[in-house]
């Protein structure tokens, strides 16, 4: 009999449900809640990266003890409580253990077994504050105690801004050369997957706070590493799924980084790469969402029929989901078809379609990647249906509601709902007041680079250059020409 090797995580018991921070969380959804996370962690400093996946991990017992940020923040928002009361375990009880099983299959990977799995001094998450403040803290120069290991905080690592370590960007620290390692060391397992998701999430961070530029190229390294993971093969099932669909969705994420820099034929190939991925493993939510941002690439590539089709076609794959949500977004995309068609009657219906849907209200249903579709997304995306149509006043109106409403964590949105604003602002003729918006864009170029919405304040600047004596307008023009062009990195 062929003798089997059996992973330590197989015999770890399963989670146990933290029923305490569940209810905590009460009504809201997993994404209001994390919503709340992220405001309290800015309360105090503190910058963590909590989406509703984080939040259901908890809930499910994954998470049995958060890295230091995360507790300083639930502290906050829970004074007067401990870990303890919240549900979670003692630091002491699982120090080295969850993390010693990521990190050992981190090593194998990275290293081939021959550098330990502490030696990388500083890598921590883009959004998370390293422990560096308190050196009393017990375990705070040991990397295993974090809950977060080192395969997950390899994910990604910013040297300031957008700027990130090539090198490093791999979330399993895979290289082209390493694939064949993959296969030769073992099967990937769950700490590989639990990896790629996320990857997926650092890099819809980074978008979010910094957009596409400059990230694109640097994200191909984990979705070749993703794919050679794919070929590796899982030996269990639930792991294959969670690979497939990680990958599924990484390769949408860099398919979103080129489609936002402009380079629309990459970004059509990663999205039919998603979409293949979606049909071979009969994914239902991934091909949903290959469509979403199909129909969005068709529009803004001027191919508003195929935009429709695609939208209709994500439609259909979404409705046995269950979420408006999700369903509210893709009627938006069919609008924005319908408005590239000039069809104003279509475009109305699919828009009314939107709102009752996003009036039904969030549920555990919607997707995690759809953690930016509030309201201000919902009036963005309708200004630019109005803007297609040439009906400047009503996409001016929702713009300006739009950029209102933004979450300040979506740093990205609030200078494109600007550069929105400012545009349909000019075309209306309001000068002053276009100018006034595209000032505001120019101020938050340093945090985004988006050749999207250069492109866009390029258009607003053509249309007020006839009038550079109406008030900021001259000065508008003048700073726009001083700023550089974002390169394609």
């Amino acid at each position: 009999m062929a003798s089997s090797s059996v992973t330590s995580s197989q015999h770890e018991r399963p989670p146990r449900p933290n029923l305490a921070f569940r209810q905590l969380r009460g009504r809201r959804s997993p994404a209001e809640f994390a919503a709340l996370v992220r405001r309290a962690a800015r309360e105090i400093g503190e910058r963590v990266s909590c989406d509703a996946r984080y939040v259901g991990r908890v809930e499910a017992g994954e998470i049995r003890c958060p890295n230091y940020a995360y507790e300083r923040v639930f502290l906050h928002m829970f004074p007067g409580r401990t870990l303890t009361d919240l549900g979670f375990a003692p630091r002491s009880s699982v120090r080295g253990r969850t993390a010693r099983t990521a990190a050992d299959a981190s090593e194998t990977l990275i290293t081939g077994g021959r550098q330990g799995a502490g030696e990388t001094p500083g890598a921590f998450e883009p959004y998370d504050t390293p422990d560096v403040q308190d050196p009393h803290e017990p375990y705070a120069k040991d990397h295993l105690n974090h809950e977060e290991s080192d395969v997950l905080r390899r994910a990604f690592m910013t040297g300031g801004g957008a700027t990130m370590a090539a090198a490093t960007l791999s979330p399993l620290g895979l290289t082209t050369d390493a694939a064949a390692a993959v296969r030769s060391a073992r099967r990937p397992g769950s700490p590989e997957a639990a990896a790629l998701e996320e990857a997926v999430r650092r890099i819809r961070l980074l978008d979010d706070r910094h957009g596409a530029d400059g990230l694109y190229r640097r994200a191909a390294a984990p979705l070749r590493a993703a794919y050679a993971l794919l070929d590796a093969g899982a030996t269990r099932q639930t792991t294959a799924d969670r690979l497939h669909s990680g990958a599924g969705e990484l390769a949408i994420s860099v398919g979103w980084l080129a489609h936002d820099s402009g380079r629309f034929d990459d970004a059509r190939s990663h999205y039919a790469e998603a979409l293949a991925t979606a049909r071979m493993t009969g994914d239902p939510a991934l091909e949903a969402h290959a469509f979403c941002n199909t129909a969005f690439l068709a529009r803004d590539s001027g191919r508003p029929r195929e935009a429709v089709r695609a939208a209709q076609a994500a439609q259909r794959a979404a409705r046995p989901l269950g979420s408006d949500r999700l369903m509210s977004l893709l009627a938006l995309r069919e609008a924005g078809g319908w408005a590239g068609l000039a069809d104003r009657t279509g475009c109305e219906q699919a828009l009314a379609r939107a709102h009752a849907l996003f009036g039904r209200g969030r549920s555990d249903a919607d997707p995690e990647w759809m953690s930016f579709y509030g309201e201000a997304e919902l009036e963005g995306l309708e200004a630019q249906c109005w803007s297609t149509l040439g009906d400047w006043r009503r996409a001016s109106r929702h713009a300006r509601r739009a950029a209102h409403l933004q979450d300040p964590h979506f740093t990205r949105n609030i200078a494109l709902y600007t550069a929105e604003l400012a545009d349909d602002l000019a075309r209306e003729g309001r000068p002053d007041e276009a100018a006034a918006a595209g000032l505001q864009v120019l101020s938050l170029l340093d945090q985004v680079q988006s050749s999207r919405i250069q492109g866009m304040l390029a258009g607003t600047a053509r249309v007020l250059l006839p009038h550079r004596r109406a008030s900021g307008v001259s000065e508008f023009l003048d700073r726009h020409a001083s700023v550089p062009r974002t390169g394609r990195a």
